[in-house]
């Protein structure tokens, strides 16, 4: 439930800034008729709708499992994810398509000084957000906030193109404008893709990094009696992780015992990682599992 409130804060925080950033960029685009900021508008627009779309995945993932779905709600924050984007790709070919055709019409267009300053003030309050969004979806590990963050950073970029062509026109040239904004999309859509690339990942049941498997083979070997361990497999479910392995024990031990020892390793890995876990662990008897390579190992 902290994790779930930490999230939703964040999120709001984003919200009321993305709010603030699009009416500005907007409002100050339409006026100085710079087509670079009313795309970095839409931008803004698109980082409110995935703020929404955050926000009801992480209020949807964190229901408890149920009978329809006995492993819990976390592909929900995953479909959030996706949804995320999928908002990023359109809208980076849209903003990159109109500001072609601006190009290819040879339509010269030199905003001035108002359009250097609404950059500045956006990449200075989104990187901000980038920041902080990123800190809590490293926490909580929650796809749908990675994905948002990495939004503001799009954003926040996107500003630093608008910024350079901003000055580039008041140096004089023309299409600066018009090249900020097709830069713009097109980072915009790359982020997009990145986000749809890590939730592809996961819907082909990818498993963790080697990093986290690297911490669960320590945690499972510093359990007092585990012999050895095999077949580690894992694979996530939104931000929780799901997994199974082989434990090896002393074939004298009695069955209780062995219980025991399994529970022991249940507990070492979840309390070795940062995010939900849940383990099974089956347990087998040392003879006939002592040939080398046997132990010890994800195979």
């Amino acid at each position: 439930m902290v994790h779930e409130d930490q999230g939703m804060r964040v999120t709001v925080v984003g919200l009321c800034v993305n709010v603030f950033l699009l009416v500005l960029k907007l409002v100050v685009g339409i006026l100085v008729g710079s087509a670079a900021l009313i795309a970095d508008a839409a931008h803004s627009f698109s980082d409110l709708l995935t703020d929404f779309v955050a926000m009801l995945g992480i209020r949807l993932s964190v229901r408890p499992a149920d009978e329809s779905h006995q492993y819990g709600h976390g592909r929900f924050e995953t479909i959030a994810a996706s949804v995320i984007g999928m908002a990023l790709v359109a809208a980076g070919v849209l903003i990159a398509w109109d500001a072609g055709l601006s190009l290819y019409r040879q339509e010269h267009v030199v905003p001035g000084y108002p359009v250097v300053v609404v950059a500045a003030v956006s990449i200075g309050l989104k990187e901000w957000l980038y920041q902080a969004t990123r800190r809590v979806a490293r926490r909580v590990k929650s796809p749908a906030l990675s994905a948002n963050a990495w939004h503001h950073r799009s954003d926040a970029l996107s500003s630093v193109a608008v910024l350079i062509g901003g000055i580039a026109g008041l140096f004089g040239w023309g299409h600066g404008d018009q090249v900020a904004a097709i830069a713009v999309g097109a980072m915009v859509g790359v982020v997009g893709l990145s986000s749809l690339w890590k939730v592809f990942l996961e819907l082909t049941e990818g498993s963790i990094s080697a990093e986290e498997r690297g911490t669960i083979a320590k945690a499972i070997e510093s359990v007092p009696g585990v012999r050895g361990w095999y077949r580690l497999r894992t694979r996530l479910v939104g931000r929780e992780v799901f997994m199974d392995v082989s434990v090896v024990v002393d074939d004298r031990l009695l069955v209780g015992e062995s219980h025991a020892i399994c529970t022991a390793v249940e507990e070492a890995i979840d309390g070795a990682l940062d995010r939900p876990v849940s383990v099974v662990v089956h347990c087998e008897p040392q003879n006939g599992r002592d040939e080398p390579g046997d132990a010890g190992s994800d195979s």
